[in-house]
């Protein structure tokens, strides 16, 4: 079950990758722009400013962020729907994927589908998490093979999921897309007050802690979390009241029917 409450809490930090993606997107006046993931739909929102002659379309699989979605003040239609099962209609021109295949299981494969049934001269933008190596994820890891968790949770944490630009990039020039693949390592500046739980714990609770949290019973994660947190606290130590918190992120945006050769 997603928190929207929870995922929000960094929503400055976690909506920046959508715009940088966006910002890679030259279509003019596309008929359907489908946002598959749009969580609690702000940023989908967004598209509706930028193409305010198409229709535009929020798709996710968890119930309680649709309901949330009921807050959007925008032109766009929002259902529950899996994206594992989506396939574009003919006038969909722009498909928006924003932090979501990483929790799809051969999503390479599913871009790909994706490229060979959208419209020629479509637009397909994608952003995936690179961050699976990272101290964060290591804590994490580190923490859930201690005895006292192991049995619950072996086979929940996942290794990494995405390919690299390079892997990605390969995938859709395959199949015919001129492809704009690339990597950004961000540095977020999180406040970290000292009375407060530590910025990156509260940041994974709105994503990586989600199937931990839904597998423990509330005593054992109240135990988890709190022996997570001092792992964090070594990994991410506060300084003047800020954590840095490195977070690699993976772009790529292909256009259909287009000669891999050129640049989108």
């Amino acid at each position: 079950m997603w928190d929207p409450a929870a995922y929000q809490r960094y929503h400055d930090e976690r909506s920046r990758p959508f715009h940088d993606l966006l910002a890679r997107v030259a279509a003019d006046r596309p008929r359907t722009v489908v946002d598959l993931g749009c969580g609690p739909g702000t940023l989908t929102a967004t598209l509706a400013d930028r193409w305010p002659g198409s229709r535009i379309i929020g798709l996710d699989s968890s119930a309680e962020m649709i309901a949330r979605t009921a807050q959007v003040d925008a032109p766009v239609t929002f259902a529950v729907a899996d994206v594992r099962h989506w396939r574009p209609d003919p006038s969909t021109d722009v498909v928006v994927s924003n932090a979501v295949l990483q929790w799809v299981p051969g999503h390479r494969e599913l871009l790909t589908r994706w490229a060979g049934e959208l419209p020629a001269g479509a637009w397909l933008a994608v952003q995936v998490p690179g961050n699976f190596d990272a101290p964060s994820h290591q804590a994490l890891r580190e923490v859930a093979a201690r005895p006292v968790w192991q049995a619950d949770l072996a086979g929940l944490l996942r290794p990494d999921p995405v390919a690299d630009p390079v892997g990605y990039a390969t995938s859709l020039a395959d199949v015919g897309c001129a492809v704009d693949a690339w990597e950004t390592t961000y540095v977020h500046l999180l406040p970290a007050p000292p009375d407060a739980d530590h910025p990156v714990l509260t940041w994974m609770e709105g994503t990586a802690l989600r199937p931990v949290r839904a597998t423990l019973d509330p005593a054992d994660w109240a135990t988890f979390r709190a022996a997570l947190g001092v792992r964090l606290a070594e990994a991410y130590p506060a300084r003047r009241g800020q954590v840095c918190f490195p977070f690699r992120r993976i772009f790529v945006v292909a256009r259909t029917g287009v000669r891999s050769q050129e640049n989108p």
